[in-house]
């Protein structure tokens, strides 16, 4: 019955095009209407029915953009792709987001007046664009000349800190600087936006370039000791604003935060939290890796048992959602690191290989290249000596000191090569370098893994050395910081192996 009301209705509708074509419009414009009216509440306490509600009405929405689109209505099809993209973001619709996106872009003139509404329209489709397609994907499509030269002019626009800065999608634009640039850029650019948003913007603004800026300088090198005051203020922040996506984030930065720190059962707890709320607001796309964060954490404390079983779900999870590269590769990690620690170099090695090769599908963080390498290392040496081991780590604590990965990453790195040149016979090496990471710590506690694996090595290099020597290069070893340790073990390397 519905399909023969359907095939009436088409036929009247094309016999009569001009009423059909002003009942389109008076749809779009009223979809529209809702689009806006929901955007802002997305993002908001009240946010749950208003989910519902335009998940309910997708297809409306869909056909009104198709409308705009259709007649050429270039403001209304802007006023759509911008009320929905955080939509498109939050539940997962991001390829078929991007794909409006180019279509809007392609009926948008692309050289508008520098300054003028269109002007800005532009650009923040740029970045909507941007934002869209960039998580998990490699950079590499992202590393060409007309690309560098977008992010130029995107830089140019919302560099200088106005309000276009401090509203959505325009204070995501430091993404356009990280795929091309340094991760030093992407803070200072994040740097620039948290005062944008200071000034223009709103909580929910604010807060999610804070706890942008706070994961980066979790990351990088130096970045630990600055982020307090901002995971402060973002609880706070939180609090006020009540996105349960927000929330489930801050709980997030602060779980890496307490990983970080060696403070394993805090992590599980904001992780879990991370988890709870991720799924309350249906960003399933973020819940497997609130999973394998959670696993990290159980590993770092010494449950391998639990780790797996949450590794497991995790991955089961992370099937659901094709392309989650990331997930995937962080997941293999992990479980590559227990299969090493309990001796079993066949799965530690298989695990590792698949770690790899999803990180050869995206363009991963430093420390998650790092993460993999120092595996490949101890593999490497655990099956055919130290020397073999140590070709491998050398560089890769180079290229992670290059990349400015957190401390916690470059002491487990030098932690590692420790081992390796005390197994070489380079003990006042193994002292230097192992005196240098714990520097590095700062205080911070290693896993219980971590511990475990170099517990007889001060009472190894203390016997070859005598107390006198070791003290020395006990000492000499602490004053090193990472470029310097990197250039020792390099040279070491270049010593024992002539390569």
């Amino acid at each position: 019955m519905l399909e023969t009301i359907h095939e009436y209705v088409t036929e009247r509708a094309a016999a009569e095009p001009a009423a059909r074509a002003r009942t389109a419009r008076r749809h779009a414009a009223h979809f529209t209407a809702l689009a806006e009216e929901a955007e802002p509440l997305l993002r908001s306490a009240a946010q749950l029915p208003w989910i519902r509600r335009i998940e309910t009405e997708l297809d409306n929405l869909r056909a009104a953009l198709h409308t705009a689109l259709t007649h050429h209505d270039v403001d209304t099809a802007h006023r759509l792709n911008f009320a929905l993209g955080w939509f498109w973001w939050l539940r997962n619709y991001r390829d078929e987001g991007a794909e409006w996106t180019d279509r809007v872009l392609a009926v948008t003139p692309p050289d508008p007046p520098v300054g003028s509404a269109h002007h800005w329209s532009l650009m923040r489709l740029q970045v909507l664009h941007i934002f869209l397609v960039a998580e998990g994907r490699d950079t590499v499509p992202f590393r060409t000349p007309e690309y560098a030269a977008l992010s130029a002019r995107i830089t140019e626009a919302f560099g200088r800190g106005g309000p276009e800065t401090a509203r959505f999608p325009g204070m995501l634009w430091p993404m356009a600087s990280f795929l091309t640039g340094d991760v030093l850029d992407f803070h200072a650019h994040l740097d620039t936006t948290v005062e944008a948003c200071r000034r223009h913007g709103g909580d929910w603004e604010l807060g999610v370039t804070l706890m942008l800026r706070t994961h980066v300088a979790i990351d990088i090198t130096g970045g630990l000791p600055t982020v307090d005051a901002d995971i402060a203020e973002l609880h706070e922040i939180a609090h006020r604003v009540g996105d349960r996506w927000t929330r489930s984030q801050v709980a997030s930065a602060a779980g890496e935060l307490a990983l970080s720190r060696g403070r394993y059962a805090t992590a599980r707890t904001e992780y879990e939290e991370c988890l709870r709320l991720a799924r309350e607001v249906g960003a399933h796309i973020e819940a497997p890796f609130a999973l394998v964060r959670i696993a990290e954490a159980s590993f770092c404390a010494g449950d391998f048992d639990e780790a797996e079983r949450l590794l497991d779900q995790a991955d089961r999870e992370a099937e659901q959602y094709g392309g989650v590269y990331d997930v995937l590769s962080y997941s293999h990690l992990v479980a590559s690191l227990i299969a090493l620690f309990r001796g079993d170099l066949g799965r530690a090695r298989s695990e590792c290989d698949l770690a790899r090769a999803s990180a050869g599908k995206f363009t991963g963080p430093p420390q998650l290249t790092a993460g993999i390498d120092n595996i490949g290392a101890v593999l490497a040496a655990r099956e055919h000596g130290p020397e073999a081991g140590l070709v491998l780590i050398a560089p890769a604590l180079a290229a992670a000191v290059a990349g400015h990965c957190a401390e916690r990453v470059l002491a487990a790195l030098a932690e590692t090569a420790a081992g390796q040149l005390a197994a070489a016979d380079r003990p006042a090496e193994a002292v230097r370098v192992f005196a240098a990471a714990t520097a590095w710590r700062a205080g911070h506690p290693r896993s219980v893994p971590e511990a475990a694996a170099l517990a007889d090595l001060p009472h190894r290099t203390l016997a070859a050395l005598g107390p006198e020597r070791y003290a020395g290069e006990q000492a000499a070893g602490a004053a090193l910081g990472p470029p310097e340790a990197a250039e020792l073990l390099t040279s070491t390397v270049l010593a024992l192996t002539g390569t």
